[in-house]
């Protein structure tokens, strides 16, 4: 489920609010994907970046982000 406003979403250590997120990865919040009874996000869009949420454990609720550009120039 595609989703265009914030949700705030926790794992075991943290709980990412629009603005912790947003701090974290260094880039303004446009767009999440919701797995079907999934309360963490599995992509998160950014102004510059395609976030892929990944899960660290299947026994703790821990994460990771992997931004991948979205619109890559060549320097």
């Amino acid at each position: 489920m595609m989703v265009y406003e914030w949700t705030n979403f926790s794992t075991d250590s943290e709980t990412f609010t629009l603005k912790t997120f947003e701090e974290v990865v260094g880039d303004e919040f446009e767009a999440m994907m919701f797995k079907e009874n999934e309360e963490i996000p599995a992509y998160i869009w950014t102004v510059n970046y395609v976030i892929i949420v990944k899960r660290y454990s299947k026994v703790l609720t821990d994460i990771s982000f992997e931004k991948i550009p979205r619109n890559p120039v060549l320097e």
